[in-house]
């Protein structure tokens, strides 16, 4: 059964919203460095008190929220909602690097180190890297949006669901590598639960990224490909 033509309207939307989400995480991160890096961010982290580093968790988690709204309120089905929650992560996720090369004139090159999230676990990866992957998840939410605007009950198959959540967790992996590598270094896995978070944390401020895992970041990326390709070539079997 044919439906509606392509959203525009709600493409535009849900892309200003995005944007002005970037520019307001951005701005979080500028006052941040004012106070921890006054003389510009640099590894090592600097101590950041108990009550911020906890609010800051938050802050991202509730950001996560409201992008997850964006989806709900967007689509109308599952896979348009997925679709519209990870388009608008991705061009938040872009014009945050936007709007801090604008303000603050970094990253100074593609291959800047940044901490890029902190749920489970510290994230850290070349600023190249949530770009790609943003780009990609970009190039999934506008198939799925593209199909579900052609026909209806546009749905995900198990197959395509297990390429890109398996791609997903190695790409996440790649991300916390070297930092839970450098954790073992100093613990064994069964240690750190009795290890004090005190200790933790100060391990954690001597941490300096050495090598990203590009080969589990590589091969994540042909993983979650691979799923896009294949819904694609399934869903332009429907007539238009």
């Amino acid at each position: 059964m044919l439906t509606k033509a392509f959203p525009i309207k709600i493409l535009v939307g849900v892309t200003i919203f995005s944007i002005a989400m970037g520019f307001l995480e951005t701005s979080v991160v500028v006052y941040l460095r004012a106070l921890l890096y006054p003389h510009g961010f640099v590894f090592p982290l600097a101590p950041i008190p108990h009550q911020l580093a906890l609010t800051e968790i938050f802050r991202e988690a509730a950001t996560l929220i409201m992008l997850l709204g964006i989806g709900i309120l967007a689509g109308r089905n599952v896979a348009s909602r997925f679709a519209w929650f990870i388009y608008s992560f991705a061009i938040w996720d872009i014009f945050y690097y936007v709007f801090l090369k604008l303000i603050l004139n970094w990253p100074e090159s593609w291959m800047t180190w940044d901490i890029l999230f902190l749920i489970p676990s510290t994230w850290v990866g070349p600023v190249i890297t949530p770009v790609i992957v943003s780009i990609t998840m970009i190039l999934l939410a506008l198939s799925i949006i593209y199909h579900n605007s052609r026909q209806d009950n546009v749905h995900l198959k198990p197959i395509e669901w297990m390429l890109l959540i398996v791609g997903s967790i190695m790409l996440i992996l790649g991300f916390m590598w070297d930092y839970s590598a450098f954790i073992l270094e100093k613990y064994r896995n069964f240690d750190i639960w009795d290890t004090p978070s005190a200790d933790l944390l100060n391990l954690a401020l001597t941490y300096i990224p050495r090598k990203f895992n590009w080969i589990l970041f590589c091969s994540g990326e042909i993983v979650i490909l691979s799923g896009i390709f294949t819904f694609w070539k399934r869903s332009r079997q429907y007539p238009k």
